[in-house]
């Protein structure tokens, strides 16, 4: 019998640590297809639809004003406080986005990954590109209380040049984001329960991270002995959020290419480890979910 010529073959992964770009890129369409679910269906059948991607960073800066700013009397170096809190939560708000929504790949996504063949790392992919958008209507909801700051007040804020960086800031969040939730995402197919810790943790997680204070508050602080700021810069998001802060608004102080460089190592490394384990699950993961 003579070999058929066939047109597609579909066969296990071999290697753990394999990442098929040009299947990914073949399957574009179908990423595209993703993204726009994820935006339509994110408001679908709400009353201000997208408006909440600008009311919902809103609200939380006129809560942080109130209880960190007002009650709480935490400084933000010099900085308007529209424009502090801003910085921080549009960052953390895309952080975390990505991140819930990527921990739940298997499970929210069974049904699909049960009947028809398609890279998996497309849903998860898809998820971070189409959280992009709200990102970016929220920098752009910062960008005009800058702008309204600078005609009519004083923003006690100055670009630097490190905000040429905010790509690859962006990038190193995205990545970041992309391998702990394809990570949290394999091993919630089995232990249900991380799902609860997850959202805790993430909520935790925020007040780890500068967003409603500087960095700087830190430098005299000590726990049994070591430094706050250290151990708060060991936190792989913090480099970045203090590097956007420096970069668009200049308060504080740079906080060092060694950190930077720290997070992007553990982006990385972050990265292979989650699709190893992602690459693992996947061949069986439908017995568990």
């Amino acid at each position: 019998m003579s070999e058929e010529n066939w047109t597609t073959v579909i066969k296990p992964k071999n290697k753990l640590l394999e990442i098929n770009i040009k299947e990914l890129w073949d399957y574009r369409d179908l990423i595209a297809l993703f993204i726009k679910r994820n935006i339509v269906t994110q408001y679908k059948q709400t009353v201000l639809g997208p408006l909440w991607f600008i009311v919902q960073p809103a609200m939380s800066v006129i809560m942080y004003m109130i209880v960190f700013g007002g009650i709480a009397g935490i400084p933000t170096d010099g900085v308007a406080q529209p424009l502090f809190y801003l910085a921080g939560t549009c960052l953390w708000q895309y952080f975390s986005d990505c991140l819930s929504r990527t921990s739940n790949t298997f499970v929210d996504n069974a049904g699909i990954f049960g009947k028809v063949y398609f890279p998996r790392l497309a849903v998860p992919v898809a998820n971070v590109v189409s959280n992009l958008l709200r990102f970016g209507i929220q920098l752009g909801l910062f960008l005009v209380v800058y702008a309204v700051y600078a005609l009519f007040g004083d923003p006690g804020a100055h670009f630097t040049w490190y905000a040429l960086l905010f790509p690859v800031l962006v990038l190193m969040l995205a990545g970041l984001a992309l391998g702990f939730g394809i990570l949290f995402s394999s091993m919630t197919t089995k232990y249900r329960d991380l799902q609860v810790l997850f959202s805790f943790g993430v909520s935790l997680w925020m007040y780890a991270t500068p967003i409603v204070y500087p960095l700087t508050i830190a430098k005299s602080k000590f726990w049994h002995g070591i430094s706050v700021h250290k151990l708060m810069c060991f936190n792989p998001v913090t480099p970045i959020i203090e590097t956007f802060k420096y970069g668009f608004l200049g308060c504080g102080e740079f906080i060092g290419w060694r950190w930077l460089v720290y997070s992007f190592v553990f982006m990385v490394v972050l990265l292979a480890l989650g699709i190893v384990v992602f690459n693992k699950v996947q061949r069986s993961f439908m017995d568990t979910v």
